[in-house]
């Protein structure tokens, strides 16, 4: 198995190319996702969550009001180390969960969006960043996700810096190209991969 940690910027295309490497053959653990199963409903998180930051976080149908509780954990960084504290445990242990299931010889990408500022490169054995330029960030955001400039930048505040970000990158995939551009990188990505994979598995018998 080789264990890939991919990240990058809020709308710097992270998506795109995971989705890209799953049409390839990867198996995809998506942290966001994860994410927004622990805080679902009913869930021990979700609880926490209510506890820490109070009931006008729920939305009227008793799920996570995520806009309103975006808008006090961005704005706060001790608010928002408290949210991490809760919510990353869970998902470390959700996904470790997913992993211990997968083939020997599988290729598993960890779509992880704050892996540079929680220090989790070393729990990886390739980290992939995926680069855009910060007005390529912007443009996206506020374009693509409705987000007004001011929010969208303080999100993008709130995150690593792009240099940060390039420092812990084995591999990285500048996302400020046309879709066929980029479906050609992650191919070519994808195929180096896939051979250490191969590799390791062979290694292991």
């Amino acid at each position: 198995m080789l264990t890939v940690g991919l990240t990058g910027g809020i709308g710097a295309g992270k998506s795109e190319v995971s989705r890209l490497l799953v049409e390839h053959g990867a198996v995809l653990i998506d942290s966001d996702r994860i994410a927004r199963e622990v805080v679902a409903p009913g869930t021990p998180g979700l609880a926490a969550v209510v506890d820490a930051f109070g009931p006008d976080v729920l939305a009227a149908d008793g799920g996570l009001d995520r806009p309103r509780l975006g808008s006090i954990v961005f704005a706060d960084p001790e608010k928002l180390a408290v949210l991490n504290s809760i919510v990353h445990p869970l998902v470390r242990d959700r996904s470790r969960e997913l992993e211990s299931a997968v083939p020997e010889d599988a290729v598993v990408v960890h779509d992880v969006p704050l892996l540079t500022e929680n220090g989790l490169a070393p729990l990886y054995d390739v980290v992939i960043v995926v680069d855009a330029s910060p007005g390529t960030q912007l443009d996206r955001l506020v374009r693509l996700r409705g987000m007004t400039v001011e929010d969208a930048r303080a999100r993008m505040a709130a995150q690593a810096t792009r240099e940060q970000r390039r420092e812990i990158a084995d591999i990285v995939i500048d996302n400020d190209v046309p879709l066929a551009a980029l479906r050609e990188r992650v191919a070519e990505v994808w195929d180096g991969l896939a051979r250490r994979a191969r590799q390791g598995s062979a290694g292991a018998e």
